[in-house]
């Protein structure tokens, strides 16, 4: 019996979205004020999920409290309160758009979980943007 089970998180970052081959005009007109030299910071929530069969000796798909675990170390301690673009090595060269991120965080936690789980994530840039990978 296949089950889907989710953990929701909260970071803080902020970031600048740029393509340093563009003009700082070709910059300005696709990325908008998301272009910023300042930067600008987001409220992100963010959902992971995993899905697969349940284990029939616990019950449990996955143990929450591990999860909740890979998530804090491996996500939540390396992007909250960060300025992505300048504190992480992740978008040193990679626009970090919140395509960008969910991809950076799927990879992040691929390594981690066992390939028996999918693994899908949903990542929140606002309360109505949002984006979701892998895509289905």
């Amino acid at each position: 019996m296949k089950v889907s089970v989710s953990r929701k998180e909260h970071f803080n970052a902020a970031h600048r979205l740029h393509n340093p081959l563009w003009s700082e005009e070709k910059n300005f007109q696709v990325f908008g004020k998301c272009n910023n030299p300042n930067f600008h910071g987001h409220n992100y929530e963010l959902v992971v999920s995993l899905a697969g069969d349940l284990d029939p000796e616990t019950g449990y798909l996955y143990d929450m409290k591990i999860l909740s675990e890979l998530i804090k170390e491996n996500i939540i301690k390396q992007f909250d309160h960060k300025n992505l673009n300048l504190d992480t090595a992740f978008f040193k060269n990679l626009n970090p758009t919140a395509e960008n991120i969910a991809i950076v965080i799927w990879q992040i936690l691929r390594e981690q979980i066992e390939k028996k789980y999918d693994l899908k994530i949903k990542l929140y840039e606002t309360e109505r943007n949002f984006v979701e990978y892998p895509a289905h």
